[in-house]
């Protein structure tokens, strides 16, 4: 079989493929978020010293890291619909799984985030007269979100890759304007091809990003 690429123009790209990249950027920006701000507060529940706290969130993190992602894909857009009694559609399912999803992942990079700060800064706020929230808030947090950012960054960029598994339940994602253009051309092949390539260089210029992100990091502390 010879592979040509002759029919992949901006009609192709404008057609088939904006359309999925536009989902799968939205669907890593709003998992990231929702992510983060979700898997914070459980790391903050497994820190606690209240076993009321730690239990559960220990079990949600323990759990979902233990199960494959597009199983739990599936489970929330068929599940979801029969709890509240009408579909959520595709996007919206996903949007839900992922950030639920992640924030297991998000949690335990924050929490080593958290323990990264030396204790004796959380006592120094105390000895001004802080509570705990306000140590949380003016002190730990934000040392934790500068000392993780990196990390945090490149799980973002895993998530965006795991944003095709989307195609269990027929989500509109990037791999999938792909794949409808191949069908469309009757190129598969050569649409998967590119595909990988588009993936490969969005991640890898991605990667760089945060790897001199990482330095500028190193160079401040």
């Amino acid at each position: 079989m010879n592979l040509t690429f002759a029919f992949f123009d901006w009609g192709v790209v404008s057609g088939f493929i904006l359309k999925g990249l536009v989902f799968s950027v939205q669907l890593t920006l709003v998992a990231m978020v929702g992510g983060i701000a979700l898997g914070t507060l459980i790391a903050l529940m497994r820190l606690s010293s209240k076993r009321w706290l730690v239990l559960p969130a220990a079990a949600y993190v323990n759990t979902l890291r233990s199960i494959p992602l597009v199983m739990v894909i599936l489970w929330f857009f068929l599940l979801i619909p029969l709890l509240i009694g009408r579909p959520l559609g595709a996007e919206i399912s996903a949007m839900i799984t992922f950030t639920v999803f992640e924030a297991a992942y998000y949690s335990e990079i924050m929490r080593a985030g958290i323990q990264s700060v030396p204790k004796g800064q959380v006592s120094a706020g105390y000895a001004v007269g802080m509570n705990y929230a306000q140590c949380m808030r003016f002190i730990v947090l934000p040392q934790a979100f500068r000392n993780m950012l990196p990390v945090l960054l490149t799980q973002t960029i895993i998530l965006f890759q795991d944003t095709s598994l989307v195609y269990a339940v027929g989500a509109y994602d990037l791999l999938k304007g792909f794949e409808v253009a191949g069908k469309n051309f009757n190129r598969p092949v050569e649409t998967y091809l590119l595909a990988a390539l588009v993936y490969f260089v969005i991640c890898f210029s991605l990667s760089m990003l945060v790897r001199q992100l990482q330095r500028r990091i190193a160079i401040i502390r």
